[in-house]
């Protein structure tokens, strides 16, 4: 392995005031605490590096909630020494990622290789693109209301797998869902039924697709999408997608970014598909507060759409993985969500909660 990587070099921010620090020593105690069910008993890495004042400023609520764990700054430790730190935890110890970008170890996929290991898993990535105000709304995002994620999220799994069709209505477009749901699948801090524990935070979201994609149809804005970056990307007046059979096959009001997009998907997959339907649960986002970081922002509580043929949790006939490049989130204007004939979202929030 090569030596110690030479750290990415960030714009210079300010230290994120005293009471966000202080929201982010609680928030994420409560995600410890309740969410990934860390105890005394078991071991706890941070893994962590302070280009950046988010980072900075989840380092320095870890140290509080975390006091017995030990602390690696990423940047000063060479690869061995990560990798050595990973495999002398036991199953079912935690180790926590605080990355202002995304460490890269020749190969090893973090995340992938410690849950393999059986470990505990939180990870902040990306976090450099959240400066200043983002980075409270980032902090916000990480609170951890069990009874809200828990019923809300179980509600609308059960919902869905019963729902026979569905639609989302907003800016005075349709979109049409005509066929049941493939199971949904929840993101939302409970890991009971689940093999892995953990993930990327902040969380909540229940997401699914059609189990007859071709049943996708109708017209519906996109307020947010994310851009060739990874960063979301906020046209002036919403996009329209004209959806038939499960494919894009016309827009109005795309901008030259969104274009792009689309002509990337199109030149390498030959069409563009509609797969996941993701109901985004955390009311830190909104559709006016919004963070850079598109795999942060799915979360927003709302409802989001893929573009593209890339989908691994729900395998189609017909679609094969190596052929399968694009999963690009777009999230839609939503007045109103409705599964079978009952209506879930209402005023920008759920309204089903069991």
């Amino acid at each position: 392995m090569p030596d110690t990587p030479a750290p990415t070099v960030l714009p210079a921010q300010a230290e994120l005031p005293a009471h966000a620090v202080d929201a982010a020593a609680s928030h994420l105690g409560d995600i410890l605490a309740i969410a990934l069910e860390h105890g005394p008993a078991q071991e706890a890495l941070v893994v962590y590096d302070e280009r950046t004042a988010l980072a900075r400023a989840l380092l320095a609520g870890y140290r509080r909630k975390l006091p017995q764990a030990r602390f690696l700054d990423f940047d000063a430790s060479t690869p061995e020494a990560v990798l050595a730190a990973f495999h002398g935890m036991a199953p079912r110890d935690l180790v926590v990622l605080v990355q202002s970008t995304n460490f890269r170890l020749d190969g090893f996929r973090i995340r992938v290789e410690l849950f393999k290991l059986g470990l505990k898993v939180i990870e902040h990535v990306h976090l450099s693109r959240m400066p200043g105000a983002q980075s409270e709304h980032y902090i916000e995002a990480l609170a951890y209301d069990p009874a809200y994620f828990r019923g809300t999220g179980r509600a609308l799994k059960a919902r869905i797998d019963a729902a026979p069709h569905a639609r989302v209505v907003g800016g005075g477009e349709t979109l049409y869902f005509s066929s049941p749901f493939e199971p949904a699948r929840l993101n939302v801090g409970d890991y009971s039924d689940m093999h892995n524990v953990g993930g990327q935070f902040p969380i909540g979201e229940v997401f699914t697709e059609a189990l007859d994609l071709e049943a996708v149809h109708g017209r519906v804005q996109v307020h947010v999408f994310g851009d060739t970056s990874y960063r979301s990307n906020h046209p002036d007046l919403p996009v329209t997608l004209v959806v038939e059979r499960g494919r894009v096959v016309g827009t109005e009001n795309a901008t030259p970014a969104f274009q792009e997009v689309l002509d990337r998907i199109s030149a390498d997959e030959g069409e563009v598909w509609v797969r996941e339907l993701g109901f985004g649960l955390n009311r830190a986002f909104t559709r006016e507060r919004r963070v850079d970081d598109i795999g942060t922002y799915e979360r927003m509580c709302g409802i989001h759409l893929s573009l593209g043929a890339k989908h691994g949790v729900y395998p189609k006939p017909g679609f094969k993985r190596k052929d399968a490049r694009y999963h690009i989130d777009v999230f839609a204007v939503t007045d109103a969500v409705y599964l079978g004939k009952e209506r879930v979202y209402a005023e920008g929030a759920w309204i089903c909660n069991r």
